[in-house]
């Protein structure tokens, strides 16, 4: 069976690293690349940068890489889907819900295989996490905490922390309780000088009664990316900096203070950090990809859907609703 062909749009800081794995994954040929701005990081390996996706498309590609701003999504991926080409698209899937909706129902009403790249996905501590909470190890999950903080990147023009990073934390959060978000509770600032917000703090609600809290900004000088799972067996800490996944058991504590004896409270007892295998997430996310245009067994169970990157753009617009209004939003 011949490789796929592949094309990618968008030739800039993430263009650059799906430049790097489309050149060097298995079954695959990247044929073409595109971006109207040139080749800034020289990652083209001599191909001709092309000056738009409809040049790409002529080049009989089986499908699309899409890494361009977030403005340019719905316009390439409609075009795509209009020609018949499957896509990975960069996350956010689209600016607004309107536009993730229109994407997805091309995508869907082709019958092309259409995906997100919400890269955290396939990030080995995350994978670990969502796994061992399946295994029952935490028992019930009351709550799920991320914070997403460091310094503001220079690559960033086009949309806020929200859409940027806290979408990240949105459709993870989702995926590893394998749950809706019902309401969201936001407040945002802006305190670098930028139209956008630049830190957000958000309480929401998941249908399956957990409660969530997303902690995000481009104002703290170092970098910080947890994810923390309390349950009734104790807390999963999943740092996906460094992709280790830590689990700190609980112990229950005996009291003979009669006034806080039926306070059913917990104390440290043992921390475990796992040994696992960490391949790299966005070799992963291409393999996947490649394994759903190919119709493998299992393969659409391992991206993530336009259906679910539409419902990350609808709780990441609700977080600048809320915060807008200063109100809860019922999802």
């Amino acid at each position: 069976m011949s490789n796929l062909r592949a094309g990618l749009v968008g030739l800039g800081m993430m263009g650059r690293h799906h430049a790097r794995i489309l050149s060097s994954l298995d079954g695959v040929d990247l044929v073409a690349v595109s971006d109207p701005m040139g080749d800034p990081h020289g990652v083209a390996g001599g191909r001709e940068v092309l000056k738009s996706v409809d040049d790409l498309i002529k080049t009989g590609v089986d499908y699309a890489m899409v890494a361009a701003p977030t403005a340019y999504h719905e316009e390439l991926a409609l075009k795509l889907a209009d020609a018949g080409v499957h896509a990975l698209i960069e996350k956010p899937l689209a600016v607004d819900t309107p536009a993730a909706q229109r994407i997805t129902d091309a995508f869907a009403k082709a019958g092309l295989v259409g995906a997100v790249g919400h890269i955290e996905r396939y990030n080995p501590a995350l994978q670990q996490l969502r796994a061992r909470l399946d295994n029952g190890d935490l028992g019930d999950v009351y709550q799920i905490t991320t914070r997403r903080q460091g310094p503001f990147p220079a690559r960033i023009a086009d949309v806020g922390v929200i859409k940027d990073l806290a979408t990240h934390d949105i459709d993870s959060t989702a995926w590893v309780s394998r749950s809706a978000y019902v309401s969201v509770s936001a407040r945002t600032a802006h305190k670098s000088g930028r139209p956008h917000e630049d830190m957000v703090a958000a309480v929401c609600d998941l249908a399956n009664g957990i409660i969530t809290n997303h902690l995000v900004n481009w104002l703290t000088p170092f970098k910080e990316r947890l994810t923390i799972v309390t349950g009734e067996r104790g807390a999963l800490v999943a740092d996906t900096l460094t992709a280790d996944l830590t689990f700190y058991a609980n112990a229950s504590v005996a009291t003979e203070w009669d006034s806080v004896a039926a306070f059913r409270g917990v104390s440290e007892r043992d921390v475990i950090r796992y040994a696992f295998a960490k391949p790299e997430p966005l070799r992963v996310e291409h393999e996947s990809f490649r394994d759903a245009v190919l119709g493998k067994p299992g393969a659409t169970d391992r991206i993530v859907t336009m259906e679910q990157g539409l419902a990350t753009v609808a709780v990441a617009s609700a977080m600048l609703e809320s915060a807008q209004r200063k109100e809860t939003i019922k999802l």
